[in-house]
């Protein structure tokens, strides 16, 4: 063995510890006020999700119940690279709603889950993070329909009408539309996703927005993930991973594509890159595969 190749497995055991022990992203859920939804299953689904790929370290907060004080409500933004968003409830006091704004533009990263587009309609701040919002009253007066058409092409729909469908429970096949962005790279063009509950109709303001995947719903291709850049911050929001009013209705997050969209999706909000690769148990447009444990299986890389 020469002294140059000594040297160099020298210099492979002193760096390889040091990426080892690169620090978790500290990650803030906030969830809680969500009549139609499971949140407290789905938020320890979603914690157990980001802690076992062991990229995050997460603190679940919990805002006050429906019919309690709203205003009890003063999360500490600070320290955190990385905000998650499972809620369905009443709009956040101003200062919290001030707070938040100036941790986005200053650059924090934000993740936004499924019925989550809904809440604080009266937030126009909020509606600029979240691009696309549906019910709670909204209509063409929030901004236009936003979906996505052959070509590439994205269609702002000022009909008049209300926002937010959904049909049945239903398993449903994913285009990816940005196949050059960080969260999608290496996936594959379509996939199937386990049976979910698929949200369509959006409409909101609709700026500073990438379509990174769509379903076709009603002869239309709906977009069901997408990023927005709000000042320096980035925001993922991913309208999949539906669960149910009671336990067993979680299935939807079991679903391995929405496990690693959300792991790649949390990690680009917060960092701006993504470091995972995509994995081999990621499903096929005509199979679906599941993790049962919220956990990559040993042969997954």
């Amino acid at each position: 063995m020469t002294r140059k190749t000594i040297l160099t497995l020298l210099l492979a055991c002193l760096i390889l510890p040091v990426a080892q022990a690169a620090q978790p992203i500290k990650t803030l859920l906030i969830t809680g006020q969500d009549g139609s939804h499971y949140w407290r299953g789905a938020s320890q689904g979603i914690e157990k999700i980001l802690e076992n790929s062991g990229l995050f370290e997460v603190d679940i907060l919990v805002t006050p119940d429906f019919g309690e004080d709203i205003n009890r409500f003063e999360p500490d933004f600070k320290g955190y690279s990385l905000v998650i968003i499972n809620y369905g409830g009443a709009t956040w006091k101003p200062s919290v709603r001030r707070a938040f704004e100036k941790y986005v533009s200053d650059g924090g990263g934000v993740v936004v889950l499924h019925s989550s587009i809904i809440p604080m309609e009266d937030w126009p701040a909020y509606n600029e993070m979240t691009a696309l919002g549906a019910w709670n009253g909204r209509d063409e007066r929030w901004g236009p329909y936003v979906y996505w058409t052959e070509g590439g092409r994205y269609i702002y729909d000022y009909t008049p009408g209300y926002a937010g469908y959904h049909g049945l429970q239903h398993e449903t096949v994913v285009d990816t539309r940005a196949p050059g962005h960080p969260i999608m790279q290496g996936l594959p063009p379509r996939w199937k996703h386990f049976k979910d509950e698929i949200y369509t109709k959006l409409r909101g303001p609709g700026r500073n927005m990438e379509i990174l995947a769509t379903i076709e719903e009603q002869g239309r291709h709906e977009p069901v993930m997408w990023t927005v850049g709000y000042g320096k911050g980035r925001v993922f929001v991913d309208v999949l991973g539906h669960c149910g009013n009671d336990p067993e209705l979680t299935y939807s997050i079991l679903c391995t594509g929405y496990q690693v969209t959300l792991l790649r999706g949390a990690e680009w909000a917060a960092t701006g890159t993504v470091t995972q690769p995509a994995p081999k148990d990621f499903p096929l447009e005509d199979t679906f595969t599941l993790r049962p444990e919220f956990k990559a299986p040993f042969h997954a890389y």
